[in-house]
């Protein structure tokens, strides 16, 4: 039995916060949470690790349910060949636990239908061979999106919706496929949803150019969660909400957000706080395979992309073509946009668990999975736990 405890912490549950705390974990799973008064009065055996976090904060595991790479590695080398695919998967598991990460799903361009579900199987197979953040399942960016909202997406890979296609990505991804970004206003997209509530995909709204009627009626066969709010999606008008009014009017509505203060106005998250309920906000990275990339050319979907301005863009045009934010950082941001520390957190970790039904994940209750990040003052991410298994430790365990 491996027993571990992170004391002197400030622990933020999901729930709560709660000051001078422990976190007791036992093999893969949190076993208590207790007052520093109460870990005073316990006695521990030798076998138990203690680490002193020195009052750093303890929270839940990062979770990014939509990311296409990190340090030069991502979901797009699973389109050349399925070798590749799995060994960058595994290389941006190990990476992105360094900055806190424990749960991710890698994202998936668009491309020609063979392209995909190649991808589709590589990425599946990488699934249980992490040894960093783990892969909870595939995001499909695509391809049953809008022509006319393509954004840095290749528009000749979008295509009208395909249940036969569906089925034989939803084979190759041996059940994997977790979530999927769609265009409400497509048709056939009826058939497409109840498809995706028989397999359990969550379906968002995304690179839409959805009226509000098309919202509505998107959200009755259950599209109630959206993809990179106010971005790649039709935007509010005073004679039609469209897209993003119709996220912002219906409070069961979740939203992705990309934190970097580019995609999104800082000034317009005090909007978002006002309208939202901190519990729909969802934070994302969308971050490209160079972010954090130390050496090499800088691609995106085997386009050149530069950083300018503080984000990705395409080199031929300067389109936006995804961020280069890591959670850590986005956490900073929202608290300098105006959210508290706990519901920036929130929006990283309980959040998106929540959306995405990862039932054990997100929250640090007795019985959920070990997935923690300690980060200290300063956002400076100092210990990352992953299924009770020590991935990163900056501090001298006593």
């Amino acid at each position: 039995m491996d027993l571990i405890s992170l004391y002197n912490g400030k622990v933020m549950t999901g729930f709560a916060t709660m000051d001078n705390c422990t976190v007791l974990v036992e093999d893969a799973l949190i076993s208590d949470v207790f007052s520093q008064r109460r870990f005073d009065q316990r006695h521990f055996n030798k076998n138990v690790k203690i680490i002193n976090v020195d009052g750093c904060y303890i929270v839940p595991g990062f979770i990014d349910t939509h990311i296409h790479g990190f340090g030069g590695y991502g979901s797009e080398d699973a389109f050349e060949s399925e070798e590749k695919g799995i060994n960058s998967i595994l290389e941006m598991s190990r990476n992105l636990a360094q900055f806190g990460v424990t749960s991710f799903n890698p994202t998936i361009f668009p491309d020609t239908p063979e392209k995909l579900i190649g991808a589709v199987r590589a990425i599946s197979s990488a699934a249980g061979k992490e040894t960093g953040a783990r892969i909870m399942g595939l995001h499909m960016e695509g391809p049953f999106i809008s022509k006319d909202k393509p954004g840095a997406l290749k528009e000749e890979a979008v295509i009208p919706v395909d249940i036969s296609l569906m089925e034989k990505l939803w084979e190759a991804s041996g059940g994997k496929i977790v979530n999927m970004t769609v265009a409400p206003e497509l048709k056939g997209m009826r058939e497409l949803a109840l498809f995706c509530i028989k397999k359990g995909i969550i379906l968002q709204a995304g690179h839409t150019d959805a009226k509000y009627e098309n919202m509505v009626e998107g959200m009755q066969v259950g599209i109630l969660h959206s993809t990179h709010l106010f971005n790649a999606m039709s935007r509010m008008d005073h004679r039609n909400p469209n897209a993003a009014g119709a996220i912002l009017i219906h409070p069961e509505m979740s939203c992705e957000i990309i934190p970097d203060g580019i995609h999104i106005h800082p000034d317009l998250y005090k909007l978002l706080i006002r309208d939202k309920s901190n519990d729909k906000i969802i934070m994302i990275t969308d971050a490209l395979k160079a972010t954090e990339q130390k050496e090499g050319p800088l691609l995106s979907d085997g386009t050149e992309v530069i950083l300018k301005d503080g984000v990705f863009r395409r080199k031929s045009d300067e389109v936006i073509a995804g961020s280069c934010v890591t959670m850590i950082r986005g956490i900073k941001n929202l608290v300098n946009f105006g959210f508290s520390l706990e519901e920036a957190v929130k929006t990283a970790s309980f959040n998106p668990a929540q959306a995405m039904n990862y039932r054990k994940k997100g929250a640090i209750i007795p019985g959920h999975d070990a997935d923690l990040t300690v980060f200290d003052r300063d956002f400076n991410v100092k210990l990352v736990m992953i299924g009770g298994k020590i991935i990163k430790n900056s501090f001298e365990g006593v």
